[in-house]
This record gives structure tokens, sequence and C-alpha cells, in this order.
């Protein structure tokens, strides 16, 4: 949790991020992921300062229960002064019981926000999904709490001026607004208008245009014309070479086929799970990707 000091920007967890995409979806199937189709409402997760505390808490936390589809599972909502905004004691269940930050007593509206983030934590335990490291698992759980449909509250905690700041979470806003945007993209649900903090829907903005460029990467038909130049200049290049060195700084690259006498395979990331797909370099190809079932239109 961010309070008062500086809030990073930018996408320097991006790679991590991508991962999880790709991990939900191996571990969860494309059916699966499809059921969490509809967000979070913001009325089930509504906290205003009228309401008892614990009750209220309690409240939320069932509502996102019954979201990530845990029915067996009941959690115990405390304050404390702490560090981090929250936290949760995973063991074998039914019962979790989870500490929020005691900034929440009087920052009611983001309970919902640190509720959802422990609440994922609980699903993934449960999935026996994890990344190695606690960076890389916090990430993770963002990263799937935002996909799953509870991420646009993490994104919405988001709010900063010049003399305060505050963020939940271990991605950053443009990071949040990307992952929001890749499930947007995927559901065709547009989450803007859920936001009450203009920084989050800034946010989103970007993470939006940073997701479309994932969409306009060669080999995919939508590239632009500076990706497909140097597309054809590095396909010449690895036509003209046995062993082709991978091109440098772009996500595709060359192999051949066999054992490098055959024609040519490119490979590139699935922009909506970023699974890895290979297909032949033979000019116009249709490729389906096998873990989200994208249909891909390529010019190979």
């Amino acid at each position: 949790m961010t309070n008062g000091g500086p809030v990073e920007h930018g996408y320097p967890h991006l790679d991590t991020v991508r991962a999880a995409i790709t991990a939900l979806y191996k571990r969860l199937s494309y059916d699966t992921i499809h059921t969490f189709d509809t967000s979070v409402a913001p009325v089930d997760v509504a906290f205003c300062d009228t309401d008892d505390l614990y009750l209220g808490a309690q409240r939320v936390a069932r509502e996102l229960v019954h979201h990530f589809r845990l029915p067996d599972a009941r959690m115990i909502v405390s304050f404390r002064e702490m560090q981090h905004a929250a936290n949760v004691e995973l063991a074998a269940g039914p019962e979790y019981f989870i500490e929020l930050n005691d900034r929440f007593r009087s920052h009611r509206r983001d309970i919902g926000a640190a509720l959802a983030h422990e609440v994922m934590h609980v699903y993934l335990h449960r999935l026996d999904l994890s990344f190695p490291g606690t960076r890389d698992n916090e990430i993770l759980t963002d990263t799937a709490t935002t996909y799953l449909g509870a991420g646009w509250l993490l994104l919405d905690a988001y709010r900063e001026d010049a003399a305060s700041s505050q963020k939940l979470g271990y991605l950053t806003p443009e990071e949040f607004g990307y992952v929001l945007a890749k499930r947007s993209l995927v559901f065709g649900e547009d989450p803007s208008t859920w936001f009450t903090s203009a920084q989050a829907y800034t946010a989103y903005t970007k993470g939006m245009t940073r997701a479309r460029h994932d969409e306009q990467q060669p080999p995919l038909t939508a590239a632009g014309w500076a990706g497909r130049r140097r597309y054809a200049k590095d396909r010449r290049h690895a036509q003209d070479h046995s062993v082709p060195a991978p091109p440098v700084g772009v996500p595709y690259a060359f192999t051949p086929e066999g054992h490098g006498h055959g024609p040519l395979r490119v490979s590139f990331p699935c922009p909506t799970c970023h699974q890895r797909i290979r297909v032949p370099v033979r000019g116009r190809v249709r490729a389906r990707c096998g873990l989200c079932r994208t249909v891909l239109e390529c010019d190979t």
C-alpha cells in the first residue's frame, strides 16, 4: 500500500503480468475463465460511512467469496495497525482470517479493493497456483483479481494529487489498466463508468492503448507499416541463414522446420493469453490459439 509516498508508474512488471494471464488460462481453462464474464457490481461492494464497520466488511467479503465461487469459504475480517494494506492467513479452511489495515476504518470505500486481493489469495491457494517469490506471487494475485472481475476495485483505489497519494496492490496503475483492458477486450465489458477516481480512468485508458498495441504486432495483419517492414527484413535474414539469430526487440522469432534445413516457422505470443503460437512462414495464415481459442489473422 502506498500511503502518501511516490507512486510507481509505467510497466515494470509487464512480463510477469503476461505470464500470470497465461498461467490463469492454463490452470483454469477457457471455459472456467469465461464463467467470470461479469465483474463485481459496484452496488454489491458499496460501503458508506454510516455502515457498521465489521458487519459491512463481512458483507463485502461474502460478495467477493460468491463472485469467486468459493461457497464453502468463510472470511473473518478484523482490523489492526500494520504496514501493508491487508493480510490473510492461508490455512486448510473453511474459515480464513483477513486482517485489514486500521487505515480502512476511515477509508471505507476502499475496503472492497483490499478484500478482493485477499480473497483471491484464498482462491489461488485452493487452486495450488502460485509463482516463486513474494513479488511475483503478489503480481499474479493482482493480475488474477483483475482478470477475473474484481480488480477494477484495486485500480479505483488509486488516487494521487500534489499533496497526497494512495495506491493498493503491487501493479502500477497503468498495469492494472492494462489487465483490465485485456479483460474488457475479451468480454466486451466497459468498466470505465464504475471509476470514482479520475486518475484510475486515466490509467485504464493508458492500459487500453498498451493492450491494443499487443494486437498490432507482426505477423498479425493488424500490424502497422513500420512493424511490417521490420518483420519483412527479419524474415529475409532468417531465410538467408540456416540457423537464424533471433531478432532483437520484437516479440516474434523464426525457427527452421526439422533439423535446420526445412521451411521457416514463426512463433509469437497470442495477444489475448500470451501463449506462444507457432505457424508456417507462407503468407496469409489463419491461426487459432489452442489455449484461449482466439482466431488470429496473420501475414507471415
